[in-house]
């Protein structure tokens, strides 16, 4: 029997192809295609820092401060928002703030009274200025007298607002059973506040952003807070989720109500003369001037406005 054999090897192995050596000039091509390739990298790296949205990174010319008020062109003449506008924006000019003019028929509000229209229109004051810390929020019924002091340093600083704050104070006057908390730092407050002889006013307070200020309006603003029809809206419905949500009263500051908000007339029930403007207060309210027909929003305004055109005109 014959079998096949094995080929038999050849005395010649075939040549085997020699790795070739990159040329001194084909180096220098690699070398040069890496260094532009890290350094473009590189660029869009920095650009992507220099100019992308971080939250945590605030925008140059970024106002600190930003001044929220509601007006009704459908109920305030052409005049009266006038003047209400000159008012804040010489204030914002002053001490380097912004200014919103939010109109109360822009906001779906589903029935509820007009007035509710402050909620949402903070809100929306607060998208428009996303890195700016402070939103102070003051009634078209107001007038800054004083305008020389400044928010920042002379209610939000820190020590300043814990010498301000008043501790263990019934929320809702005059024996509320909820009170302020008493060991609250200043820098742990996110609502600043007064009140009067009835209750809460929400026709000037201060509120820093933040993810706690965006729960804070969206509870404030339930759709079952304004289907209860509480008698003075949204004023009674802050009272209630004031007391009743320990999340939003560990980061409440009452004041005193004169420091925030002075009024323009004695309403006894309201704190009465103690509670009237006074020379050098901050700000004055004509509180209710719009609820009363006999009372007259624009000349009630009109002697503190020409007060304070001559207080802005001696201080040029």
């Amino acid at each position: 029997m014959h079998f096949a054999l094995p080929p038999r090897k050849s005395s010649h192995p075939p040549p085997y192809a020699r790795s070739s050596k990159s040329s001194p000039a084909r180096r220098k091509q690699i070398q040069l295609g890496a260094l532009v390739a890290c350094a473009a990298l590189a660029l869009i790296y920095l650009a992507t820092r220099i100019f992308s949205s971080s939250p945590d990174r605030v925008p140059p010319g970024t106002p600190e401060t930003v001044i929220v008020t509601l007006i009704d062109p459908e109920y305030m003449s052409k005049d009266y928002v006038s003047r209400i506008m000159e008012n804040r924006i010489n204030y914002a000019d002053r001490h380097g703030y912004a200014t919103v003019f939010p109109k109360a028929g822009e906001y779906e509000l589903a029935g509820s009274p007009r007035s509710w229209a402050l909620v949402p229109s903070l809100r929306h004051a607060m998208t428009l200025y996303p890195h700016s810390t402070y939103f102070f929020v003051l009634s078209p019924h107001a007038l800054i007298m004083n305008p020389g002091l400044s928010l920042n340093s002379h209610f939000m600083a820190p020590k300043r607002l814990e010498s301000l704050m008043l501790k263990d104070k019934p929320v809702v006057p005059p024996d509320s059973v909820i009170k302020t908390f008493s060991h609250l730092k200043g820098d742990k407050v996110d609502l600043v506040l007064t009140q009067d002889g009835e209750g809460l006013c929400q026709g000037s307070f201060i509120l820093r952003q933040g993810d706690w200020a965006r729960f804070f309006l969206d509870t404030w603003f339930d759709p079952l807070y304004r289907s209860y029809n509480f008698q003075k809206a949204e004023g009674h419905a802050l009272e209630h989720v004031v007391q009743w949500h320990p999340t939003i009263l560990t980061k409440l500051a009452l004041i005193e109500q004169r420091l925030l908000n002075s009024y323009s007339i004695d309403i006894a029930s309201r704190g009465g003369k103690g509670a009237m403007y006074q020379e050098n207060d901050f700000i004055v309210r004509l509180v209710g001037c719009e609820l009363d027909s006999q009372r007259n929003c624009e000349k009630e305004m009109d002697p503190f406005y020409q007060q304070w055109k001559k207080a802005v005109a001696g201080s040029k």
